[in-house]
């Protein structure tokens, strides 16, 4: 919510500005930390939301991108011309006062986890009561017939009530104390950097990034360069319709799950690649679109599964999500930000060819899925070298089974019919 006011607060101070220094800090700056504020968290919740349906319901949510691109793209154009760029810039300010609208709708939630230690932890307490049981029952016994059978009602009584409560102490307090160190999620969680699986993700979105904004800012400069100055802008429309079936296609796969979904993504990250690689090879306006709905239909994949991947086993897990997304998305912005003034510059340098920028963030892209590739082997290098001590703890509870399986019934006996047949036997004895 406080992202959303951000946002309308910097894009309507830009209306007033008289410099582009000024619409640097307006827009740049703080309605730059509001999109910050508001797209994170929400990203986040979504997918703290959902488990099974979180792929299908993450690309449905996004596709608002593509809705906004086709519709408002042709209405702010209109606006423009029609009441200025001022006044334009005012409206778009308060529309995106919505967002505060959305946020409030949003709730955040705690994932905990349960104490999977209670049942032995009373378990154990139950053994060692029990044995107490048998050492005063057995006592009783030496002392004599007639002391045990009077004190007998007395007995039983004051261990079923210390059994009792040591039980419920045990089940109440020790569960308390764990969960309150578990329940506690740390604002910033930087072991995460120690996941080699995270490393190799944050790696592929740091040059995947040079492939996702350059195009949609040259592919315009390209058609005008190829002589096809009436329908150039009609590319960004083409990208953005299919762009909206991309998305719906990577929700619907993904949730059926053929095959694990980090291999999904890397599928259509080099399809990407192969697509920007082909653009400058178009020559006419058939070709040229066609590239653009192509590589708006894989950009739609790969838009709609990057982030939400954070959430899976592959890469960090759900649990550590919110600061994985954080550090996610501030790695992968050096590159957002360095990807269109580099293209400009290859331009600049190749004598106005514009299809420099589509081969540099073709092989961009390239370089992420050979990391995206890594991701899935050294997850599983890193949970081999993580799972002796597991083995271990279950072979302990299993010779913690297997020790309890062998303990005498009568010393695992909890009611007081032993100390009488302990007595018949003394009274048979004497």
């Amino acid at each position: 919510m406080l992202g959303g006011l951000l946002v309308s607060m910097g894009m309507m101070a830009a209306s007033f500005a008289h410099s582009i220094v000024e619409m640097y800090i307006a827009i740049g700056v703080v309605s730059g930390v509001g999109f910050c504020l508001s797209f994170l968290p929400t990203v986040t919740i979504l997918s703290q939301y959902f488990d099974k349906y979180r792929s299908l319901v993450m690309a449905v949510a996004s596709t608002g991108e593509c809705f906004a691109v086709f519709t408002f793209a042709h209405a702010f154009t209109l606006l423009k011309n029609h009441l200025g760029w001022k006044n334009c810039l005012l409206i778009i300010g308060a529309v995106q006062l919505n967002i505060v609208v959305c946020g409030a709708l949003l709730r955040p939630i705690v994932i905990r986890k349960t104490a999977k230690k209670t049942v032995d932890v009373a378990m154990e307490t139950k053994y060692m009561l029990e044995n107490e049981e048998t050492c005063i029952s057995i006592e009783s016994v030496d002392s004599g017939v007639e002391s045990l059978s009077t004190s007998c009602d007395n007995l039983e009584h004051s261990n079923k009530c210390t059994t009792n409560d040591a039980l419920k102490e045990n089940l109440q307090m020790l569960p308390d104390r764990k969960l309150k160190s578990e329940n506690q999620p740390k604002l910033f969680d930087f072991l995460i950097l120690k996941n080699k699986s995270f490393i190799f993700y944050a790696l592929f979105g740091l040059f995947a990034s040079l492939g996702f904004f350059a195009p949609h800012l040259y592919v315009i400069p390209l058609s005008i360069s190829l002589g096809i100055d009436d329908w150039a802008a009609y590319m960004l429309s083409a990208m953005a319709i299919t762009e909206v079936f991309g998305r719906f296609s990577a929700g619907y796969v993904l949730n059926k799950q053929p095959i694990r979904k980090i291999y999904i993504e890397l599928i259509c990250v080099s399809l990407l690649s192969i697509v920007l690689l082909c653009f400058p090879f178009a020559r006419c306006f058939w070709s040229l679109v066609t590239c653009s709905m192509l590589y708006g239909f894989m950009f739609g994949t790969v838009a709609s599964t990057h982030i939400p991947m954070l959430a899976e086993d592959d890469v960090v897990g759900v649990e550590k999500m919110p600061s994985a997304v954080g550090i996610y998305i501030f790695i992968q912005s050096f590159s957002g930000l360095a990807g269109p003034p580099i293209g400009g510059w290859l331009v600049d340098i190749t004598g106005q060819n514009y299809g420099s920028v589509f081969f540099f963030c073709g092989i961009g892209l390239s370089l992420g899925a050979f990391f995206l590739a890594l991701v899935r082997p050294s997850k599983k290098g890193f949970c081999r070298t993580k799972q002796p001590p597991v083995v271990d703890q279950q072979q302990t509870i299993q010779e913690n089974v297997k020790s309890a399986d062998d303990v005498p019934e009568d010393f695992l006996d909890t009611d007081l019919k032993k100390p009488e047949s302990l007595q018949d036997q003394f009274q048979s004895t004497a």
